[in-house]
């Protein structure tokens, strides 16, 4: 008999993720629980949870932050469940990598039957996702969004970090502008081919041994980039 699939619920009002939890419980589902973005993130490292619940309207840091972050690193399906109703908070959340949206006020029957049908997509046998990311000097810390050298800490803005870890989640794969824009910067941002290059050039400065001959952040000339850890 196999195990019951793991359901990470972030949700910072306590009565809704109680509700949540009990019925996701009452259908035999292990749930772990999280009222912030810092402790999803511990979570959903430690316990690799088969799907995330996240209401967007967290105290700490905006719900599609949060997403984008996950994303470079883990691919486990997300059902966002949110009191904004606007069509573009929908549309921020999905381009971000959310794979479902539901709206509160919710039906239980309804949550429940959105969890089943996340999770018949999830395909057996997928890797679990690896918080830690290791590349020649370097260790990238996606719990903490920390990047080290030789244990010393590296400085990166946000995109600068969101673009590496998306990089180097990715190995060998050849990633076209357009996919990087969309994961880094969002859906409206995918024509701007300047943002990568300008983005790009400033990782190089900082993790390149010699950045006009880079061994690690290759340009596929017309395409995008790949990574070679």
């Amino acid at each position: 008999m196999s195990a019951p699939e793991t359901i990470l619920v972030v949700e910072d009002e306590r009565q809704i993720r109680e509700a949540v939890v009990a019925a996701l419980e009452g259908e035999g589902f292990q749930v772990c629980e999280a009222g912030t973005a810092a402790h999803a993130a511990v979570q959903a490292a430690g316990r690799r949870p088969d799907l995330v619940i996240l209401d967007l309207g967290l105290p700490d840091r905006d719900g599609v932050d949060f997403i984008r972050d996950y994303r470079a690193w883990s691919n486990t399906p997300i059902l966002i469940l949110s009191a904004r109703t606007q069509e573009t908070s929908k549309i921020d959340a999905l381009d971000a990598g959310a794979d479902d949206y539901l709206g509160k006020p919710f039906g239980v029957g309804e949550l429940l039957a959105r969890v089943r049908a996340l999770l018949r997509r999830r395909l057996p046998g997928t890797p679990l996702p690896d918080p830690l990311i290791h590349f020649g000097e370097f260790a990238i810390d996606c719990v903490n969004r920390a990047v080290s050298r030789n244990g010393e800490a590296l400085h990166l803005t946000q995109i600068e970090y969101r673009l590496l870890v998306f990089l180097a989640a990715n190995p060998s794969r050849v990633l076209t502008h357009r996919h990087l824009l969309g994961q880094v910067w969002g859906g409206q941002a995918v024509e701007n081919h300047q943002y990568l290059r300008v983005y790009v050039g400033h990782l190089r400065q900082k993790i390149e041994a010699d950045p006009a001959q880079p061994r690690h952040i290759l340009t596929e000339i017309g395409v995008g980039y790949r990574f070679e850890p």
